[in-house]
C-alpha cells in the first residue's frame, strides 16, 4: 500500500500544532498560578483575558484554558466579560488544608520509613535540613522557606505513592500564600528545623511509628501556630 505523503504531512502538522497549543496552555497556567501563590497577584486582583494575554505575550485561547484550571482549583473566579478575580483563602480554609496535610504527610513519612532507604537515598532530606539551619544562621527567611519546601517535596518523592504526592502538593501550594504572608511576622522557625532533623533520624532507623508521629506533630504545631497568628492579627482572608 502506498502512503499518501500529503496526508502524512497534514497529520504531522496538526500534531505539532496541538502539541504547541498544549505547551502554551501549560505555560500560561504555571505562570499565573505562581503569580497567585507568591502574592504577585494579591487577593482581589482582577484582569481580563485580553489583559492577561498581552501580559504573557500569547493568544487568548491558552489563557482561557489556564483560567479554567485555576478556577477548578479554587484560586480564582472567572466571570463573563469581567475576566478573573483572585479569591481569598480564609482561616477556615487553612484549617481544613492543614488537617489534610497533617494526615497525608504523616502517611508519607510512614511509607518512606517502611522502604528502609539507605543514607545515600535519604541524603536530599539531610541536605535540605542543613540548608534550613544555614539559612536561619544567616537570617535569610526566604532561603529557609525554599529549603523547607524542598524537604517536604523530597519526602513526598521518597514515599513511593504518586497519587498521595499529587494530592499533597496541590494542598501544599494552596497553603503557600498564607505561609509567605506570615513568614516574617511569626516566630523564627527554629522548632521546624529541629523537627525535620528528628524525622530524618527516624527515617534512617526505619522507625515507621516514630516517623509518622514526628511528621504529624510537626504539621499540627505548624498549623496551630499559623492559625493562631491569623486570629491574633484579625485576618479574615489571605
Amino acid at each position: 500500500m502506498v502512503e499518501d505523503k500529503s496526508s502524512s504531512s497534514l497529520r504531522s502538522g496538526a500534531t505539532d500544532k496541538e502539541t504547541g497549543a498544549v505547551k502554551m496552555s501549560a505555560t500560561a497556567y504555571v505562570t499565573m498560578r505562581r503569580k497567585i501563590l507568591d502574592n504577585a497577584w494579591t487577593v482581589g486582583f482582577q484582569a481580563t483575558e485580553v489583559e492577561i494575554s498581552e501580559l504573557l505575550g500569547m493568544s487568548r485561547t491558552p489563557v482561557r484554558e489556564a483560567l479554567m484550571r485555576l478556577q477548578q482549583e479554587g484560586l480564582i473566579k472567572v466571570a463573563p466579560r469581567h475576566g478573573m478575580r483572585v479569591l481569598p483563602v480564609s482561616p477556615d480554609d487553612m484549617r481544613q488544608i492543614y488537617q489534610i496535610l497533617t494526615s497525608l504527610e504523616a502517611t508519607a513519612a510512614e511509607l518512606t520509613a517502611a522502604r528502609r532507604l539507605n543514607a545515600a537515598e535519604l541524603e536530599p532530606l539531610r541536605r535540605a535540613t542543613e540548608a534550613m539551619d544555614e539559612a536561619l544562621k544567616a537570617d535569610d527567611l526566604d532561603a529557609w522557606a525554599r529549603a523547607d519546601e524542598a524537604f517536604h517535596t523530597y519526602l513526598l518523592d521518597l514515599c513511593g505513592n504518586e497519587m498521595l504526592r499529587a494530592v499533597v502538593l496541590n494542598f501544599w501550594d494552596r497553603a503557600h500564600r498564607a505561609r509567605m504572608v506570615t513568614l516574617r511576622i511569626r516566630p523564627r522557625p527554629i522548632n521546624s528545623t529541629k523537627e525535620h532533623s528528628a524525622l530524618v533520624t527516624a527515617l534512617c532507623n526505619g522507625d515507621i511509628a516514630e516517623a509518622g508521629q514526628l511528621q504529624r506533630s510537626h504539621r499540627e504545631r505548624a498549623g496551630e501556630e499559623l492559625l493562631g497568628l491569623l486570629t491574633r492579627l484579625g485576618l479574615s482572608a489571605l
